[in-house]
């Protein structure tokens, strides 16, 4: 498979000492989103403002795109967009002034800055508003118009830099359709989020990023299984058979489960998702234990991350 970006050993120390990246390897194949994940200081900013050539580093390399970070950074702007955490857009003009603007800017003519403006305000949806000031936008609506401003001379890559903060669940679902529709195109998105559930929503890989390196790596599926098995969970009517449901759980599954007696929960990892429960679930149905609640649940990404985040040395 084609990569697109590549960074090799990246290394990156700002005045005063402070390390950014560390040694920091990625890459991402062409015609997906990637996310990079990592706690705050992480390091995933710096890669994005290194790999969009808008900050030097001081060891490794990098490619994009086909070009040279450092060697040639001329093609890879040509070549990139990004889109940072804060809407680029003038709220006086209209959305339609915008992108008629962000053509003008990057060496459209007239005419096709026009015509341009026209496409991506029906890709976004937002020709009905076109004509309307960009400040009396939803805060769904001016991310769109940022992210159209960014497609203006159709690039390979986009560089998404927390792109949802701040905005209410439906105009982060608006966004993420939008940026679904962009990959669905062929471009390749680097998506830098710290909500897990974006990520588990987009990302196709997910690279975890922690003092300046990525400290693991894969599909979303893949880095909630690096935690383990999938968990069964029960949850019991009578406190007072804890110990009875344990023992039927442990007959069944051949692990002592994990006993939660405030909440009356019994945990215990499981290979055979489908069989154990219904094992365990007619176990506690013969020794006359009343179930509350029954469940098979996969680690989640929040768990994977967390979990991996953790375990980076200081």
């Amino acid at each position: 498979m084609t990569s697109t970006i590549v960074a090799e050993g990246l290394r990156k120390r700002f005045r005063g000492g402070a390390v950014a990246l560390d040694d920091f390897d990625l890459t991402v194949p062409a015609g997906i989103v990637h996310g990079l994940l990592g706690p705050n200081g992480a390091g995933k900013t710096t890669a994005v403002r290194v790999l969009s050539t808008l900050l030097s580093f001081d060891a490794g390399r990098a490619e994009v795109a086909g070009a040279d970070v450092a060697g040639d950074p001329r093609t890879v702007r040509e070549r990139i967009a990004l889109t940072g955490q804060d809407a680029a857009v003038d709220d006086l003009l209209s959305g339609r002034q915008n992108l008629v603007l962000f053509g003008r800017l990057q060496g459209l003519s007239p005419a096709a800055a026009r015509a341009r403006a026209g496409e991506l305000l029906e890709r976004f949806d937002l020709a009905g508003a076109a004509s309307r000031s960009a400040k009396d936008y939803s805060g769904g609506m001016r991310r769109r118009l940022d992210l159209a401003a960014s497609l203006i001379r159709r690039p390979a890559v986009l560089f998404l830099d927390e792109p949802t903060t701040g905005l209410d669940p439906r105009s982060r679902n608006e966004v993420w359709r939008a940026v679904r529709d962009l990959v669905s195109e062929g471009t390749t998105v680097l998506l830098t989020t710290q909500y897990l559930e974006e990520a588990d929503q987009l990302a196709a890989r997910i690279s975890v990023v922690d003092a300046g390196r990525v400290v693991a790596e894969g599909t979303p599926d893949e880095l909630k299984s690096a935690l383990g098995a999938d968990r069964l969970e029960v949850v019991i009517r009578e406190a007072d058979r804890l110990d009875d449901a344990a023992a039927v759980i442990k007959e069944v599954t051949g692990t002592v489960p994990d006993i939660d007696p405030d909440q009356r929960r019994l945990r215990v990892p499981v290979a055979d998702r489908v069989g154990a429960l219904t094992a365990v679930l007619h176990g506690l149905q013969d020794g006359a234990i009343t179930v509350a609640d029954i469940g098979v649940h996969r680690p989640t990404l929040d768990e994977a991350f967390l979990t991996l985040t953790e375990k980076v040395p200081a």
